[in-house]
């Protein structure tokens, strides 16, 4: 897909979270970034479900923001597109907030499903590709011992990485899009720091 120029990453205020902490609207949205513009009547077959609910849906994510009626169509023949690229959030934004931190536990968890279901179909997938692809393709993982500003600042230079590498492709006809996932969490989530040492 062709990104249109000008969209970057978006970040959610609480209502925005609350919109997309939804299983139809992530889908939605999660289908216009990967397979760009589209009819609700078309998402609507790609994802199983009616027309009504999809444009519904649509219109919900538009009253925040994360995808935009093209302008193209009219009724159910309209365009939509995703706003953005990609979204944002810090937990700290939400603190207090008990319903918006609600809606942000379900949201990393579907993401993650997400995830797993996408890097299957790669993996059932990845023999058809030629070797190049598959050498470069895949998944690693390494522990750090740092502190919270550090992870912040690991987390920030590798954000800037792959920024470079968003549209390095665009004029070589072998490119592909590509996901890139990044999770960093400790590794034992007992280990939970005192106030004196946080």
């Amino acid at each position: 897909m062709e990104i249109p120029p000008g969209l970057s990453g978006m970040h959610l205020d609480a209502r925005a979270l609350r919109v997309l902490a939804h299983p139809l609207r992530s889908r939605l949205l999660s289908a216009l970034r990967v397979g760009g513009p589209a009819t609700a009547t078309g998402l609507a077959t790609a994802l199983g479900t009616n027309t009504g609910a999809t444009s519904y849906h649509l219109r919900k994510l538009e009253s925040v923001g994360l995808v935009t009626d093209t302008g193209e169509g009219e009724g159910r023949r309209r365009l939509w597109r995703a706003s953005t690229e990609s979204h944002h959030w810090e937990p700290s934004d939400f603190a207090g907030d008990e319903d918006a931190e609600t809606a942000l536990g379900w949201l990393v968890r579907n993401y993650l499903h997400q995830f797993v279901e996408r890097f299957d179909r790669w993996l059932d997938a990845a023999e058809a590709w030629p070797m190049p692809w598959r050498d470069a393709a895949g998944m690693s993982d390494a522990a750090v011992l740092v502190g919270p500003e550090q992870l912040a600042s690991m987390g920030r230079e590798l954000q800037e990485v792959v920024a470079r590498y968003r549209r390095a492709g665009e004029n070589d006809p072998r490119a592909r899009r590509v996901s890139v996932h990044v999770a960093a969490y400790p590794l034992d989530p007992a280990d939970v720091p005192t106030p004196e040492t946080s």
